[in-house]
């Protein structure tokens, strides 16, 4: 039985990677290679074994070298990609977990399980999603390195692609908004008190009356501070730490007094739902107690964390 050489141990490993239809070629070509080299060194006085020792150790890596060899990527996601799987990773992170979180939140609330059991489920529930997104993102990019397809934004690149300016919020515009959102719900709540919200019942409120007047009053006036908010950050021309932490803690002496109001039963009219609803309104009041608690707490969790990142990214600029 013949004993491999070195040089064939290392030609039969660069080989087992390559596609057979161009291993003979190749594994001559190589072997080649290697042979010339050798024999360079030994015209330089260096004896076989430790010639051979050498052009093996600088050619590395026999995987490495029949990568090289195919023109096959070493790597998951390489440059070609690796900014378009970055991009779209980030985006469903930023996406996916939230609405799974509200998702199961909002259906264990309506089930009437615990905080406790909502938390146990909600965590492990945030981990898995985080860990399949990143797995099967990943995978999708990974299919497209190996066979060489493009994604949708891949090509040469264009001053077409720049992405608009992020706004700052502190534009005119922004300001104008937020005072006529802020208008609009004072204008409902009174609409609300005074005229009803449902046309077949005139006079018939959606919130509370007992409300009036101070817990209403209380709230005009968080209204009228957050429009002075929204004006002194135009004046200002950009959200800065303390206006953030401001708009926070606005947010906080909002929402908590409502939710509270909304868990005691106090929030919307006991006569509503059994008023406009024959059946089942004691469910469906429930569901809608629910569904209003999760909207006041993400829109102020919303807000808080938008307003925070605009002035991170003022602070930066």
């Amino acid at each position: 039985m013949t004993t491999a050489t070195l040089t064939d141990r290392y030609v039969d490993a660069a080989m087992r990677t390559v596609p057979e239809a161009q291993r003979e070629d190749l594994a001559a070509e190589l072997r080649g290679s290697i042979d010339d080299q050798i024999e360079a060194r030994l015209a330089d006085g260096e004896d076989h074994t430790s010639a051979e020792r050498a052009v093996l150790t600088d050619l590395g890596d026999p995987d490495k070298l029949a990568a090289q060899y195919t023109d096959r990527p070493l790597w998951l996601v390489g440059p070609r990609y690796f900014l378009d799987w970055w991009r779209l990773l980030k985006l469903l992170l930023w996406i996916v977990p939230v609405c799974a979180a509200f998702g199961v939140s909002l259906a264990m609330v309506l089930d009437g399980a615990t905080f406790g059991e909502i938390v146990g489920a909600v965590v492990p529930l945030l981990i898995s999603v985080v860990v399949h997104i990143a797995f099967w993102t990943t995978l999708v990019f990974v299919i497209l390195e190996r066979t060489g397809h493009d994604t949708m934004t891949n090509g040469p690149w264009t001053p077409d692609q720049l992405p608009e300016p992020r706004q700052r919020g502190a534009g005119l515009g922004d300001m104008i908004t937020s005072l006529a959102f802020l208008a609009i719900m004072a204008g409902v709540v009174l609409w609300d008190h005074f005229v009803g919200l449902v046309p077949t019942q005139p006079g018939l409120p959606f919130l509370d009356p007992g409300l009036w007047p101070w817990w209403i009053i209380g709230l005009f006036l968080l209204m009228a501070i957050e429009a002075v908010l929204a004006i002194v950050v135009y004046a200002v021309g950009r959200w800065t730490p303390a206006l953030a932490v401001a708009n926070g803690i606005l947010n906080l002496v909002v929402a908590v007094p409502a939710l509270w109001l909304l868990f005691e039963g106090r929030l919307i009219n006991p006569e509503f739902f059994p008023t406009i609803i024959a059946d089942d309104d004691a469910e469906v009041g429930a569901i809608v107690n629910v569904v209003i608690g999760f909207v006041i707490a993400g829109i102020a969790i919303w807000d808080t964390v938008d307003a925070a990142m605009k002035a991170a990214r003022a602070r930066r600029g």
